[in-house]
């Protein structure tokens, strides 16, 4: 059939992830760094996404494809909620399945003296626990349980010098990068730790660049799709190091 359907120009795509939150079907995904409608039948054709790509390589053409197809669009976002759960706590045991090192779940002792806001020591170590990669941090994590959860752009550590001390110190951390990451595989992660850890707020931090503010949108979404009402705040950061906005 003859209908309206998304086209995504790659040359003009940069990447910066701004269409895929966007598209309140889950149609549009981060692949090989470019924007990708997955499947036909998931778009419905309206072009919500048209106005948050800022390269302009987002239009509508009309031309022959699958038909929109709204029940295989609420399977997808049932799946993207969480209401299709891959593995349970039981069979996790707080660590991944494939048994990486980098994935093994442990808490971090702190020096609670080096802690201090006084301390002519070098800046403290904040990090409470391990992993920190959204990928690689299972939803049932014991260090999620019922915490104030960082989600934090890659750049963000590297770019505010005192990340540590100003942003992370007490809090449970996840990195992302909405540009390079999945950004689907992110969404649907976050939108399960919502939905299991009882996080009781969550901060964004993301750099100033247009491409890292994709973040926020994404975490947005997690917690609606999520059905809790988490308190959220976000942070932004300069290239130059500073808070420009909280």
């Amino acid at each position: 059939m003859k209908r309206n359907i998304v086209v995504i120009d790659e040359e003009k795509c940069n990447g910066c992830g701004e269409c895929a939150p966007a598209c309140h079907e889950g149609a549009i995904q981060i692949i090989d760094g470019k924007a990708r409608l997955i499947a036909d039948k998931l778009c419905d054709g309206l072009g919500d996404c048209l106005g948050e790509c800022p390269e302009g390589a987002i239009t509508i053409e009309v031309r022959e494809t699958d038909p929109y197809d709204e029940e295989a669009v609420q399977k997808h976002l049932a799946n993207i909620k969480g209401e299709v759960t891959p593995c349970s706590a039981d069979s996790m045991e707080d660590n991944l399945p494939c048994g990486c090192p980098s994935s093994q779940v442990k808490s971090i002792t702190l020096n609670e003296t080096a802690d201090s806001a006084d301390s002519d020591t070098a800046s403290p170590n904040c990090l409470g626990h391990w992993p920190v990669q959204l990928t690689l941090v299972p939803p049932q994590a014991k260090f999620l349980q019922g915490a104030d959860l960082l989600i934090t752009a890659h750049c963000v550590p590297f770019a505010f010098g005192d990340f540590h001390r100003s942003l992370l110190k007490g809090k449970a951390v996840v990195i992302a990068c909405p540009k390079l990451d999945d950004v689907q595989a992110h969404l649907e992660k976050l939108a399960e730790i919502f939905k299991t850890a009882d996080i009781r707020s969550a901060n964004v931090v993301y750099m100033e660049v247009p491409c890292c503010s994709a973040l926020k949108r994404v975490v947005e979404m997690a917690i609606d799709y999520s059905g809790k009402k988490i308190p959220l705040q976000e942070t932004v950061i300069s290239t130059s190091g500073e808070i420009i906005s909280k």
